[in-house]
């Protein structure tokens, strides 16, 4: 069994998904000394962290035998992700669980630096004293705001922002125009038309190219008076620079979460009075710790049952070279070929990943993600986004990637077919609303299914009576059917069930199925 370590606190939620699980070893180490959990490391295969354990080299030399690191938050400063890279593991973060948390917080600071709600509290909570005359503050109403960064917190604030009446200008060279149309903002490639807003706040990841984003030279450019809000990262803004436009006055009034250095207690932002400022807080909701903790959980469980990496960080592609919606399809991408693979269990001679729609620019990325599904069953455990292709490779597997142009309602389709010693598979699939994978196809069957969950595959005559047969089978060795599929090939006078049920079919059931008279074939499958 896999060892599964949290090293830092998370919601109990989430560790008792955990605690549920028997087919891990799980060890809780949340209490335990920074030197002490070294040791605690040393045999297990994920851990989960947050900001207080530093994932460093000392930690990495210590756990011999990691293979994943989930980060339970979105940010991951306090992981060497290029360390871990080179010794193959894989960094996972979970990246939307806080964002209404954040979306709402941008608001509130948005609002406190409009009216000065901090300071007005104090002097009447604190020193008693009654003066509205100091506290005449701006209204958002019809004010512009510059949005840097138009992704889930980003576009989200645009939303809201609308819905107080201001005019909502995006900036996010990584998205499409209609993303911010869409939602009523305008969409600029300008970045001036940014720095001319009244207010900017900023929702970028932190790397190379956005540390420093702002500067003096930006905000010498911006108009006297505009309200700044960072409650992404430290250090998009720079902070000496950030400093001197407060002071001046230049910058009205900025409200910031984040900070270069944290805690940031001698920060001398912290000086000024028309700065209102939170010590981090982006995920500090009750909601957000709760979803936080049982996506860490979850995704933990995946990995450690090889189904998937969700939110890897140190993948194949580059940070800020892919649409948002085409993540999804990686992820189906991985998940089909996981499937394909356990259908067809031989020695992989080749695997291929075709595509259909915009998805066809990305075929590369598709390729790495689809190894690693099919690789899965093949090759163990030890294969992830950063090793697939040099394992592939290793063990004379071809992989291909193939534009295909076939005629489909979807907008976007992409196929996977996994060929071994035995058989040929083909598994086809797309995602609905960004995110809703669907199996559109097995072998030729038309289907409607979620890739997820445990799966009968049966293909039969399609003759009277095999729903009814199986249904009373399965109920007779208390299995519960949780959804059943059926696709029909005419062709062939031959169908495909997929029946998906709620627990794990043993050898005997399925040799049960395959002994029923119209029963062609039975496979069973986990994702």
């Amino acid at each position: 069994m896999k060892k599964i370590v949290v090293c830092d606190h998370i919601h109990n939620d989430g560790i008792e998904i955990l605690k549920k699980a028997n087919d891990i070893n799980l060890v809780i180490a949340y209490d335990e000394a920074k030197d002490e959990l070294l040791n605690t490391i040393a045999d297990a295969q994920i851990v989960i962290t947050r900001s207080s354990t530093p994932v460093n080299q000392k930690f990495l030399d210590a756990a011999k035998e990691l293979q994943a690191i989930i980060r339970a938050g979105v940010g991951v400063d306090n992981v060497d992700i290029d360390a871990c890279s080179k010794r193959g593991i894989v960094v996972m973060n979970i990246p939307t669980a806080n964002t209404i948390a954040a979306v709402e917080l941008t608001m509130a600071h948005m609002l406190s630096s409009a009216r000065s709600f901090p300071y007005a509290h104090s002097q009447l909570k604190d020193e008693r004293i009654w003066k509205r005359e100091n506290w005449y503050g701006t209204e958002l109403m019809g004010k512009k705001l510059g949005i840097i960064g138009f992704g889930n917190i980003g576009s989200r604030v645009g939303v809201r922002s609308k819905a107080f009446g201001m005019e909502v200008i995006a900036y996010d060279p990584y998205i499409h125009p209609s993303k911010a149309t869409d939602l009523g903002a305008k969409y600029t490639t300008s970045f001036d038309d940014i720095l001319a807003c009244d207010y900017i706040t900023i929702h970028t990841p932190k790397n190379k190219e956005t540390t420093n984003y702002i500067t003096k030279k930006e905000i010498a450019k911006m108009k006297d008076g505009v309200i700044l809000i960072n409650c992404a990262r430290g250090g998009l803004y720079n902070e000496d620079d950030l400093y001197d436009g407060l002071k001046s006055g230049k910058i009205a009034f900025a409200g910031i979460d984040v900070f270069i250095s944290e805690p940031a207690t001698s920060n001398k932002l912290l000086d000024l009075d028309n700065i209102v400022v939170t010590p981090h807080l982006g995920a500090n909701t009750k909601e957000s710790q709760v979803k936080i903790s049982i996506q860490s959980a979850t995704n933990a469980l995946e990995v450690a049952r090889g189904i998937s990496y969700p939110n890897a960080l140190n993948l194949p592609i580059k940070e800020g070279e892919v649409e948002a919606w085409a993540e999804s399809y990686f992820e189906l991408a991985q998940r089909i070929a996981f499937m394909a693979a356990q259908l067809n269990k031989g020695v992989i001679d080749s695997i291929k990943i075709g595509a259909t729609g915009e998805i066809k620019k990305y075929l590369d990325s598709l390729k790495t993600f689809a190894a690693v599904g099919a690789l899965r069953e093949a090759v163990g455990e030890q294969v992830n986004y950063v090793n697939a292709l040099f394992l592939a490779n290793e063990r004379g597997i071809e992989i291909h990637g193939e534009e295909e142009n076939i005629q489909t309602p979807y907008k976007n389709r992409i196929s996977v077919r996994v060929t071994t010693n035995k058989d040929t598979i083909v598994v086809c699939g797309t995602v609905f609303d960004e995110d809703t994978h669907r199996i559109i196809d097995i072998n030729g069957f038309d289907m409607d299914i979620n890739p997820k969950g445990k799966m009968i595959l049966l293909k039969n005559s399609d003759v009277p009576g095999v729903i009814g047969d199986v249904g009373t089978l399965l109920g007779k060795n208390n299995v519960n059917i949780a959804d059943f599929r059926l696709g029909r090939d005419k062709n062939s006078q031959a169908a495909l069930a997929v029946i998906i049920v709620d627990e794990t079919v043993n050898k005997e059931v399925l040799e049960k199925l395959a002994a029923l008279p119209a029963a062609l074939s039975v496979s069973y499958v986990e994702i």
